[in-house]
């Protein structure tokens, strides 16, 4: 079989998924038949929170285009997709490290070692996110995307090539989402349709609004170029991001290892990246409590649960792994982009919070998410 990592690819992405496979918790012991209600209840309720999110943001696309795949995954499943748009993602930086250190003594054997050691680390990773992840719109998924197994034997949608389609894709990780449901002690109902609530969201986002793919990728493109390759420079901000994490108190606000690995040109382009992101994740949550209330009956309950869940934790190694992933920044998102969401939309109506949609240009400031009369005053008028 030939090898995923053929050539001078920086990170083995074979064991990466092998890592991952291997270090994955198992999820919450359910049987067959209550597996097959979760994962046909799933598929239902993307249809349904697709007509809700719609209605309620006035967003639409047209019905000629096809629209991106809902795939209902298992933990496996959901590292397997993301593998293949993390290869997409860093393509570009990891084919310059290669060719950087093409001609150096010993290139490939160390080429190999590195992309070895990266592979384990990217799959411990994956291991850790995919008991986390409820749902996730992936949208840097390759053009060609995994349709559903022809085994009857299996519920979950596996990636697998043979289906082409716009790209994109809205994975709903069906164990997570049933262990969530139990810690909290919700009704499973109205907690499934909740979730899918907030990813269609997303995936309308994308859908509706075709150039907004293109402008992150770009973005995260560009950040990928700043990236100093000389390895000694990286090591040397790896060691100071470490030193950096390991020298606060615990009662100080450490950032992440992508905060303190950045040169000043990633910060200029993170900052818009991170408004972006807000906005995007802010107004989800605000669609999500707006479409709530009417076909969610049991949401004010679930939604105070599941933020007390947010803010917790799972105990303090997962408070670590959370800060040091930018797990942490994440939450901030969720609450600063809705925020600005609720407030252009109380002094512009919800047509006027749209125009946000209308380029790159009319996407908030990193300032004006937590200033959105600027924003208004800078786009409506």
């Amino acid at each position: 079989m030939t090898s995923a990592n053929s050539g001078a690819e920086m990170v083995d992405w074979d064991l990466a998924v092998a890592t991952a496979v291997r270090l994955a918790r198992p999820g919450p012991r359910v049987g067959r038949e209550e597996a097959r209600t979760v994962v046909t209840e799933l598929r239902r309720h993307a249809v349904e929170a697709e007509r809700h999110v719609r209605e309620f943001t006035r967003m639409g696309t047209d019905e000629d285009t096809p629209g991106t795949p809902v795939l209902v995954v298992d933990r496996l499943g959901w590292v397997r997709a993301n593998v293949a748009g993390f290869r997409t993602v860093v393509r570009p930086l990891t084919d310059r490290l290669a060719a950087r250190r093409a001609d150096g003594p010993g290139a490939a054997a160390a080429g190999s070692v590195g992309a070895k050691a990266t592979g384990v680390e990217v799959g411990a990773v994956l291991a850790f996110l995919s008991a986390k992840v409820l749902g996730q719109y992936e949208t840097f998924a390759p053009a060609e995307l995994p349709t559903a197994p022809d085994s009857p034997e299996s519920l979950f949608d596996q990636p697998r090539r043979g289906l082409t389609t716009p790209p994109g894709r809205l994975l709903l990780v069906a164990p997570n989402i049933v262990q969530v449901e139990r810690e909290l002690d919700v009704s499973p109902h109205d907690f499934r349709l909740w979730v899918c609530l907030h990813e269609e969201t997303h995936r309308t986002q994308f859908t509706a609004v075709p150039w907004l793919r293109d402008h992150i990728q770009s973005e995260v493109q560009e950040f990928l170029a700043q990236t100093d390759v000389d390895p000694s420079a990286l090591l040397d901000r790896l060691r100071e991001a470490f030193g950096g994490i390991a020298g606060r108190g615990n009662g100080s606000s450490a950032g992440s290892l992508t905060d303190l690995v950045q040169t000043p040109a990633q910060r200029e382009i993170l900052a818009r990246l991170t408004a972006v992101m807000s906005l995007l994740e802010g107004h989800a949550d605000v669609v999500m409590d707006g479409v709530g209330p009417a076909v969610v009956p049991s949401v004010a309950e679930i939604r105070e649960k599941f933020q007390r869940r947010r803010d917790r934790g799972n105990g303090r190694l997962d408070l670590v792994l959370r800060r040091l992933l930018g797990m942490d920044a994440k939450l901030r998102q969720y609450q600063d982009g809705a925020v600005f969401v609720r407030g252009v939309v109380e002094r512009a109506g919800m047509d006027g919070f749209n125009r946000v949609w209308t380029s790159p240009n009319t996407l908030p400031t990193k300032d004006e998410i937590h200033d959105p009369a600027a924003w208004v005053a800078r786009v409506v008028g």
